[in-house]
């Protein structure tokens, strides 16, 4: 399903695409991680915001500092 920049709302915001630089930009600054990860994780979690979010704050949490 392409992005309609027209068609924005709720559905939309639950979202976050890999191919958009935009939001994977503020998703690695909100976690304060690599844009790679973030693709990274949306491949894994799949495109559902908040699948995404909890992958990579797991993936944070069990990584050696």
């Amino acid at each position: 399903m392409s992005d309609n920049k027209m068609e924005i709302g709720k559905p939309d915001r639950d979202r976050v695409s890999a191919k958009e630089d935009y939001e994977v930009r503020y998703l690695a600054q909100k976690l304060d991680l690599p844009a790679s990860e973030v693709k990274k994780a949306i491949e894994m979690a799949g495109p559902m915001r908040q699948n995404v979010e909890k992958y990579l704050k797991k993936v944070k949490t069990t990584k050696i500092p």
